[in-house]
C-alpha cells in the first residue's frame, strides 16, 4: 500500500463519526436498549457459541465424549474415596445417582463463571476491532456450558432408567426450578465478573478459590442431613441455606433424587424449599439486571484496557 492510499485511508477513518460505547442512556432505559442490541446480534451470539464449542473439542478424535470424562471421573473419586472409604454411602441412599445429581448442576455454575470471567479478555482481538455488544461474550459461555449440561443430564437420566429410579412425582418441579435459578445466578456472576477482569486481573484467579470453597460448602458429596445436624437449624443454618448455589443443588437433588424423596426417616430437606427458591430466583434476576448496568458502566474502556 502506497503512501498516498495510507493519507486516504487515515483521512477516511478520521472523517467517520464516533461510535458510543457504553452507558449513554438512563439506568433502565438503557437495560431495553442493551437487549434490543443483544437481540439484534442473535445470530452472533449463536456463532460465537457454536465456535466455542468448536474450539473446545478441535481436533479431538471423541469430541463431545470428554464432556463427560471429567464429571464421570469425580463421581468415581467422590463415589469411592468418601461413599465408600469415609462411609458416607452407607448413610446416604443411592449414593451414586445422589453424587452425580450434585456433579451435573455444580459442572453447570463452574463452567459458566469460570469460563465467563475470562470470556471478554479472552476475545481481546474482537472487542478491539469491531463493534458488536460485549455481553454476548460471556452469554455465549452460557450457551456452551447449557450443551454440556444437556449431555450430562442425559447420562444422569440414563443411569437413573437402569437403576429403576426415574422420578415421576409433581417434586420433579424443584429440579426444574433449581435449574432456572442456577442459570440466571451463574449469568449474573459471568457479565459481573467478566468486566471487572478486565480492569483487575486478578479476578480471574480469585474465582478458582471461590469456587473451590463453594464447592464444599454445598451439600454435592454430602447430605443436607448432615449439616442439619450439626447445626440444628440455627443462624448458620440459615446463612448456609442463603447460598443460590446451594439452593439450587438441594432442589435437583429433592425433585430428581427418588431414594431420597422415599427414605424420611434418614433425608432431611430444608423447611419452606419452594418459598427459597422463589425468593433466591428474584434475587437472581435483580443481579442479572444490575449486573448488567455495571457491565455497560465500564465496557467503554475495554479495548483500552486490553
Amino acid at each position: 500500500m502506497s503512501a498516498a492510499e495510507v493519507q486516504a485511508r487515515a483521512e477516511r477513518i478520521a472523517s467517520l463519526p464516533f461510535e458510543s460505547i457504553g452507558q449513554t442512556t438512563t439506568f433502565f432505559r438503557g437495560t431495553r436498549s442493551s437487549i434490543l442490541d443483544i437481540w439484534s446480534h442473535r445470530e452472533l451470539l449463536g456463532l460465537l457459541t457454536r465456535r466455542e464449542l468448536k474450539s473446545r473439542y478441535k481436533d479431538s478424535s471423541l469430541g463431545v465424549v470428554w464432556s463427560l470424562v471429567k464429571p464421570l471421573a469425580q463421581l468415581l473419586i467422590y463415589y469411592f474415596a468418601i461413599g465408600q472409604i469415609l462411609g458416607a454411602a452407607r448413610s446416604v441412599p443411592s449414593f451414586a445417582i445422589f453424587v452425580f445429581i450434585g456433579l451435573t448442576a455444580w459442572g453447570l455454575f463452574t463452567e459458566v463463571v469460570g469460563n465467563g470471567t475470562s470470556s471478554i479478555v479472552g476475545n481481546a482481538g474482537l472487542v478491539k476491532k469491531v463493534y458488536l455488544p460485549r455481553e454476548i461474550f460471556p452469554l455465549s459461555t452460557v450457551g456452551g456450558a447449557l450443551f454440556n449440561f444437556a449431555v450430562q443430564f442425559i447420562i444422569l437420566f440414563a443411569a437413573m432408567v437402569i437403576l429403576g429410579e426415574v422420578p415421576l412425582s409433581w417434586t420433579v418441579l424443584y429440579a426444574l426450578m433449581g435449574m432456572v435459578v442456577l442459570i440466571v445466578f451463574s449469568t449474573a456472576l459471568a457479565l459481573l465478573l467478566s468486566a471487572i477482569n478486565v480492569y483487575l486481573r486478578d479476578i480471574q484467579h480469585l474465582v478458582d478459590v471461590i469456587i473451590l470453597v463453594l464447592f464444599w460448602a454445598s451439600p454435592i458429596v454430602y447430605s443436607f442431613s448432615f449439616v442439619h445436624k450439626a447445626l440444628q437449624g440455627n443462624l448458620l443454618e440459615q446463612i448456609y441455606l442463603a447460598n443460590p448455589i446451594t439452593l439450587s443443588v438441594l432442589s435437583m437433588q429433592r425433585g430428581l433424587w427418588v431414594a431420597g424423596q422415599n427414605d424420611v426417616g434418614t433425608v432431611h430437606w430444608p423447611a419452606d424449599l419452594d418459598i427459597r427458591l422463589v425468593v433466591a430466583l428474584a434475587v437472581s434476576v435483580v443481579l442479572v439486571f444490575l449486573a448488567q448496568r455495571v457491565f455497560s458502566r465500564l465496557q467503554g474502556n475495554f479495548a483500552q484496557e486490553l
